[in-house]
């Protein structure tokens, strides 16, 4: 059998197929959706960080023009909260209790944004003017905020029923061992800083329509998501208690999603219980200031981390303690991100001692959760700021200590104390070649040039490994249509990653049929009966996998039929330019005929199923460069180069957006963003006004390549790289702005976002004190 080669398959850079309809104006997201008389919603949020409250009248909200519906907690009360199931077992072997998330609070408030009522009128003004008629009486109560402080012996509680601000206690590794390590070290290097928590901020506010169906006897919802059936089983199994088959939930385009889309929110369960009572359909519609407050916010940890050497700069044994803040309540997937980011905190170094430890603490905040990377690059940065930092002390070139102290290659597979099984990797390789691509060697001259300039100018780096396209499995089903084209449909959610283009050029290269020819369905529970979503990397690695067995499995059946249409063997069917030909004849059928010619359905379907049984390892290089001008504070980035290890590139254009989005978001927690609330636990970055973005003029041209070692686990070789660029990028920024203030004024340590006034502020201090 001939197999042809095709044009668009994987590995070509392909572009997107799905950014005609979106740079046109014609995607379709929530908010473009609104069914016949539709009605509004609009929730009632709390004023206060914390506070009993009572509701002394809804009389006026209801009697308000265009109000049909006035919701309180004690009228959702037979609703399931939202809960986490993420507990994980403490030292003592006991799971701790969760405090959840109630659709409505019924008796206390425990942050600012917390929900109290529901309005439902005939527009969004109308109830959110009635909601403002709503008498209720707080009794304020003293709030914590900061992460720092939630654990002091005078802190609030902000649960007084558990005793303690502390939700959980998580330790990884071996301290005995550990501690004989340290006993023995000739140095110790310590480091402390904040890991400060950040907005998700995606493009598209969250929107949700619900609908309850009388002829068909369920419920159906619309909302953006990074998945509907995970929703499905949040809302059918945990808060309505109903089988999951009377709910049907859709996911139109998404603008965007970080992880923050993953989960399931109060305003869900309130559409759909309004449009029960009510009848019709019920639309909410979140702005970006109820993004601020009450959307799941990412980070926000305090670390201390302590590392042992030998007198050769040999890495010993590392030993972690980290402040994790949840916020109010335990979120869906909240004690994961910290204490599955520990398993990483190793990084591509061969330390085989740990202990690390995690405090998960409640404060008077809204709820932390997944943000891109989740723990991962938490874990990045706490390893490479400390390894720098090691360098520094022990006076080894930061290139050197990482070499002495990388795995080495023929130490993989390598199992880290953390639990983890890297497969394969060549670290030296990628910082080597990202040191040449960025010219380290040649970094004085550039310096000495700046000092010229009266500017101070910083070299710094990450090498990084992450791990993403965790065990599990997502089945890709694909149907040949009557007109020769192809649906895919799957159970990932495209968030604006460009699944519709990736997951057609694997089904491309098997069927050897044009890419505008594969239509890809996403999003909706009625055609799947399950999916994973998306999130960790996991759509290309896996689903891809599932796509192409897929389209091996289409592929057959359709020679198969052609086979028999034209009096051949299988065999000598080729595929080629979405016909069935047999070879060196021209004798052929199209893909429309073989689909009519089908005697059974399932003779045109093809079913790709791909489980992997471990994660897949991205790593590589991400080194920035930057110039500061002492006068101001204002940190520049001059230049950016980063090498990654990806394993196979399924689209470099693709790909490439993935890093050039993830550098971006890492840049802003290095140096803009940070979430700020006042001690009395009130939002002060509650808008664009006080919580900085970072802007395109920020971001230099990114230098971006790959040194791809193909992965033993994933079944095409690809590690996955969604996530990648933030993991790498805020540690490698951090380092270049340290490196910059330690050559010029000694400054050896500064927290998050190197904002100018908190560099100059910096700069005049060090001045101050020499």
């Amino acid at each position: 059998m001939t197999v042809l080669t095709p044009k668009f398959g994987m590995g070509a850079s392909v572009l997107r197929k799905e950014d005609e309809t979106f740079i046109t104006g014609k995607g379709r997201y929530t908010d473009d959706i609104t069914p016949a008389g539709t009605l509004h919603g609009y929730v009632l949020r709390s004023p206060v960080a914390k506070a009993k409250f009572t509701v002394a009248s809804l009389e006026a909200a209801q009697a308000a023009p265009g109000v049909h519906l006035v919701l309180t907690g004690a009228d959702t009360a037979h609703l399931g909260d939202l809960k986490s199931g993420m507990m994980q077992e403490q030292p003592d072997g006991t799971v701790p209790p969760t405090r959840d998330i109630p659709i409505l609070c019924r008796d206390r408030v425990n942050y600012v944004g917390d929900a109290v009522a529901f309005v439902v009128a005939d527009t969004r003004a109308q109830a959110q003017d009635a909601a403002e008629l709503i008498e209720i009486d707080y009794e304020d109560e003293e709030a914590v905020a900061g992460t720092a402080e939630a654990l002091a012996g005078d802190a609030p509680l902000v649960w007084p029923e558990l005793g303690s601000n502390q939700a959980f206690l998580y330790h990884q590794g071996d301290k005995e061992k550990t501690k004989e390590a340290f006993d023995n070290a000739e140095h110790v290097v310590k480091v402390s800083f904040i890991n400060n928590r950040l907005v998700a901020n995606y493009m598209e506010p969250r929107a949700a329509i619900a609908e309850w169906r009388d002829d068909e006897d369920r419920f159906v919802l619309t909302t953006g998501s990074q998945g509907v059936h995970m929703m499905r089983s949040v809302l059918a199994d945990v808060v309505f208690k109903l089988p999951k088959e009377k709910l049907r939930v859709i996911t139109p385009d998404v603008g965007g999603g970080f992880g923050t889309k993953a989960f399931t929110y109060r305003e869900y369960a309130l559409v759909m219980e309004a449009a029960k009572r009510l009848g019709g359909p019920v639309k909410w519609n979140g702005d970006r200031g109820e993004h601020f407050l009450t959307d799941s916010q990412g980070r926000d940890n305090v670390v201390t981390a302590e590392m042992a050497l030998d007198g050769n700069g040999r890495f010993l044994g590392l030993r972690i303690e980290v402040l994790a803040n949840m916020g109010a309540y335990i979120h869906q997937f909240g004690p994961l991100i910290p204490t599955g980011g520990v398993t990483m905190a190793t990084g591509v170094y061969d330390i085989q001692p740990l202990s690390a430890t995690v405090k998960g603490v409640y404060t008077n905040t809204c709820p932390v959760d997944a943000y891109r990377g989740a723990g991962r690059p938490e874990a990045a940065l706490l390893i490479e700021k400390l390894v720098d930092e090691c360098a520094r002390q022990l006076d080894i070139p930061r290139e050197e200590i990482r070499r002495r102290n990388f795995i080495k290659p023929e130490q993989f597979p390598y199992v880290t104390p953390g639990g983890r099984t890297y497969d394969r990797c060549e670290l030296d390789g990628h910082m080597t070649q990202a040191m040449e691509r960025a010219g380290w060697a040649s970094f004085e001259e550039r310096l000495d040039e700046a000092k010229k300039r009266g500017r101070i100018r910083g070299i710094g780096m990450a090498t990084y490994i992450e791990a993403c396209a965790f065990p599990g499995s997502e089945p890709a089903h694909l149907t040949l249509n009557g007109d020769g084209t192809v649906t895919l449909a799957i159970g990932t959610q495209s968030n604006g990653q460009g699944h519709a283009t990736a997951y057609a050029q694997f089904i491309a290269e098997k069927l050897n049929i044009d890419i505008d020819k594969i239509h890809v369905r996403q999003g909706d529970t009625d055609e799947l009966e399950s999916g994973g979503g998306t999130g960790g990397s996991r759509s290309i690695p896996i689903g891809g996998v599932s796509a192409a067995r897929a389209g091996e499995n289409l592929a057959e059946k359709i020679r198969k039929i052609a086979a028999d249409e034209l009096e051949a063997s299988p065999a000598d069917i080729e595929l080629v330019d979405g016909t069935a030909r047999i070879v060196g004849t021209d004798r052929a059928m199209d893909f429309a005929a073989i689909a009519k010619a089908a005697k059974n359905p399932d003779d045109i379907k093809g079913l790709g199923d791909f489980r992997q049984e471990e994660p897949t390892y991205p790593n590589g290089t991400h080194i920035c460069e930057v110039e500061v001008d002492p006068g101001t504070g204002k940190t520049e980035i001059v230049a950016y180069t980063v090498v990654d290890d990806f394993g196979a590139t399924a689209n470099p254009i693709l790909l490439a957006g993935q890093i050039h989005g993830g550098i971006a978001q890492g840049v802003g927690q290095a140096l803009t963003e940070e979430t700020i609330y006042s001690e009395d636990g009130q939002l002060i970055t509650a808008s664009f006004m006080d919580y900085s973005m970072p802007r395109a003029d920020i971001l230099p041209l990114i230098h971006f390549e790959t040194r791809n070692v193909p992965s033993t686990t994933n079944a095409l070789g690809m590690k996955g790289a969604g996530e990648a660029g933030t993991v790498g990028s805020t540690p490698a920024v951090l380092n270049a702005v340290t490196d910059a203030l330690y050559r010029a004024y000694g400054i050896s340590h500064i927290e998050m976002p190197t904002t100018p006034s908190r560099v100059w502020n910096a700069i005049a201090e060090a001045q101050g004190t020499r």
